[in-house]
């Protein structure tokens, strides 16, 4: 890691969840955002969005398990409801009962379960956590709508294992790159951030079986878009237009099926909105989630 990626972990904490190591960042005061990070990266992926909301939120921000600098144990199954009770373990560990949600990519899937357990809680009366708005980046909400990358395909593949040992930071940034808008693409040096999260503590090993999200979503698009559909809380989305995965075509579904659809469209943007068009970004979250 580099010293930029140093400093990110220097700053974080450490937190145990069923006996595994869960990296953080916490910092600011006010309101509570809590950053759900995307597949195959982590929270850094919301560095540049950081100094633009901090003195207004207290933001939260974990690495999953299996991603970044979080423990990836190669025991554990790995799912959307495991990562979503991470999420709420976390916040009850810090006293935190309400938030906002900003979410992105495979954590758009873990806000749509947040959601939904939200639904259930309010249609029996339960205590728990309570989420005020959520703002979500471009993700695979609607697996119809869905357009998975041909390495996402392959690392599903019986071929996995042979593609994950010719897997290099090379064929990395190749097929990383092609996610992103042509006027706001990542150089070698965040390449190199991005790939080294994903390979500390034989992450590499783990990017296939962290893919069985894209079987979870078929298997539960009945509750992970009613969740959407009929949401207790306002959602706002907001989407890089470029995005071959989840762009243009994602939001026409969006508008489709989700009633009073609020949208923000960024075109020339890719996959990576937080990122690449960070204060865009930071605008349409300021004016959202309060």
């Amino acid at each position: 890691m580099d010293r930029l990626l140093h400093e990110w972990q220097a700053a974080g904490k450490h937190f145990v969840h069923q006996g595994r190591s869960v990296f953080y960042r916490d910092e600011g005061s006010g309101p509570v955002l809590l950053c759900v990070h995307g597949y195959p990266t982590a929270s850094w992926d919301w560095h540049r969005l950081w100094p633009l909301l901090v003195d207004r939120y207290r933001l939260i921000a974990p690495d999953m398990l299996g991603f970044g600098l979080s423990d990836k144990p190669r025991d554990h199954e790995y799912s959307i409801a495991g990562q979503a009770t991470l999420h709420e373990d976390l916040l009850e560990s810090l006293g935190v009962g309400e938030v906002h949600v900003l979410a992105h990519d495979y954590g758009d899937t873990v806000a749509q379960e947040l959601i939904a357990r939200q639904q259930q809680r309010l249609a029996s009366a339960e205590p728990g956590l309570r989420l005020g708005t959520v703002c979500l980046l471009n993700g695979g909400l609607f697996p119809e709508a869905h357009r998975a990358r041909p390495i996402q395909k392959l690392l599903r593949s019986p071929l996995a294992p042979l593609l994950l040992r010719l897997f290099n930071p090379r064929a990395f940034g190749r097929s990383f790159s092609a996610i992103f808008g042509a006027g706001s693409q990542p150089d070698a040096a965040e390449l190199a951030r991005f790939w080294s999260l994903i390979e500390l503590n034989g992450g590499r090993a783990l990017m296939g079986r962290l893919l069985h999200y894209m079987g979870e979503r078929k298997r539960h698009r009945a509750r992970w878009v009613d969740a959407l559909v009929r949401a207790p809380m306002p959602l706002r989305l907001v989407v890089g237009l470029d995005d071959p995965v989840s762009g243009a075509h994602m939001a026409r579904r969006y508008r489709e099926l989700v009633p009073d659809a609020d949208v923000v469209e960024l075109p020339g943007i890719g996959h990576y909105p937080q990122w690449e068009a960070a204060e865009r970004v930071a605008e349409a979250v300021l004016a959202f989630s309060r």
